[in-house]
């Protein structure tokens, strides 16, 4: 809850007037209470779950009665329908209702801790997206240890295989697993602010880009206009998916956002090899055309 009573107040004690973001934040945030603006999280991951992964619903749906996005499908065999897509979104709701939120309300004692905090003044643009990298690169890190976990018999027998039941993976599917591993999980993601903790915004904006990640990982879609295809050494779906592929026996691609883990450790070696051998088949494909003179695409 922000110490002061008015606006002119605040400026007082900042020795500045407010920017006009600072003052929109504190007409909303000034009577409500830190646990209060703590638990708008549980909001934002409804929202963003709920709305994040529609398009791809659509066009999921849109391919049943054209092709057109096919080439952009990752597994162009495997067709999803409307109540497949449904019900996995329930489960997942069930999952929120039932695990994450009541955790939510639980854990503010934790934020406390390592004091998180949500007065003015609001941080700048670089603290931020400063703040965001650390808690990326972090939440990587320890996730691909947690995720190699998964896949040792005891980990994917017991917990993560629930997660692979979708071998071609959808939007609404990234955070459908074991209740055991939305909570082992949840570790890895609060390391970030734990080691730098910053503004109450910042942490909101931090869930929910960790939460929209997952769903583009998981959408099944390699888009080429993708803007997450500009970020170094960032997997994406196409990347993640081989992951799903495999399936159990998997131990290749364990990364959660970046794949320098996967690199450095040598878990990417059969996913490298897959690459390489679809591109030998494709130019194969190519001058076996180009020999009998035709044009046909290969897929």
């Amino acid at each position: 809850m922000i110490p002061y009573a008015t606006v002119e107040e605040a400026s007082m004690a900042l020795g500045r007037n407010l920017t006009w973001i600072e003052t929109v934040w504190f007409d909303y945030s000034a009577t409500k209470s830190d646990y209060y603006l703590y638990c708008h999280n549980i909001l934002f991951l409804f929202l963003v779950f709920s709305l994040v992964p529609l398009p791809l619903v659509f066009i999921e749906l849109a391919r049943s009665t054209s092709d057109w996005f096919d080439r952009y499908k990752i597994q162009p065999k495997v067709k999803n329908s409307f109540s497949d897509m449904f019900q996995c979104y329930k489960d997942v709701m069930k999952m929120f209702l039932l695990v994450v939120g009541p955790l939510q309300l639980v854990s503010y004692p934790s934020i406390q801790m390592i004091e998180i905090r949500s007065g003015l003044p609001l941080p700048s643009c670089l603290e931020i997206v400063a703040q965001l990298v650390v808690y990326f690169l972090v939440e990587d890190y320890t996730n691909y240890w947690v995720h190699r976990f998964f896949h040792c018999k005891w980990g994917y027998e017991k917990i993560h295989h629930i997660h692979h039941e979708y071998t071609a993976p959808i939007g609404y599917a990234a955070p459908y697993a074991h209740w055991a591993e939305v909570l082992l999980l949840g570790i890895p993601t609060f390391l970030g602010p734990a080691i730098a903790p910053g503004h109450m915004i910042t942490f909101w904006l931090w869930i929910a880009l960790r939460q929209i990640e997952a769903i583009e990982t998981h959408s099944g879609y390699d888009f080429p206009w993708t803007l997450t295809k500009y970020i170094p050494f960032y997997g994406g779906a196409e990347y993640h998916d081989y992951h799903h592929y495999v399936g159990g026996k998997s131990q290749s691609n364990f990364a959660s956002v970046f794949t320098y883990c996967d690199y450095i450790y040598g878990t990417d070696k059969g996913y490298r090899f897959q690459k390489k051998l679809l591109q030998q088949m494709k130019e194969e494909s190519k001058k076996s055309n180009k020999q009998n003179g035709g044009g046909e695409k290969f897929d």
